[in-house]
């Protein structure tokens, strides 16, 4: 009988568990991991949130530009507005250069011609505003009518 209660006493050391400071170990580095994790989501969830900035941006800039000059002439100049209360606009029209164009600037024929829209969006509070930038070409007829 004392040689089955040694048994056992020996079979019962031999199936020891986790020490505290194994546990506590483990339970740290779980918890770095999480903690990596975690900043890893939040990183995710700004990029979609500047993402989805950016995409409005688009979607009003194109807007704004395939609308443009289409039932009045074409004007050179600067123009501004809002599109509301968190994204505005910056127009510039110039006439458009090709770069092998050797018309000379001052041939007032009367001619149509190419017109470059730059159009800058901007969105954010005051301090860390953020743009973009669009560019298109419009064609304008004679007399600086639009062509139907």
């Amino acid at each position: 009988m004392r040689a089955a209660f040694n048994r056992t006493l020996r079979a019962g050391r031999a199936q020891r568990g986790f020490s505290l400071l194994e546990v506590i170990a483990a339970i740290a580095i779980l918890a770095i991991a999480f903690a990596a994790l975690m900043q890893v989501a939040g990183s995710s969830m700004s990029l979609t949130a500047r993402a989805n900035e950016r995409t409005q941006a688009a979607l009003r800039a194109r807007t704004l530009l395939d609308g443009a000059f289409v039932m009045e002439p074409i004007q050179e100049g600067v123009s501004e507005g809002r599109f509301d209360d968190t994204y505005r606009w910056r127009m510039n029209v110039a006439r458009y250069r090709a770069p092998d164009d050797t018309t000379p600037d001052d041939a007032g024929d009367g001619r149509g011609g190419m017109y470059r829209l730059d159009l800058d969006v901007i969105w954010g509070p005051g301090g860390s505003e953020r743009h973009a930038s669009f560019s298109t070409l419009r064609i304008a007829g004679a007399g600086g009518a639009n062509p139907p």
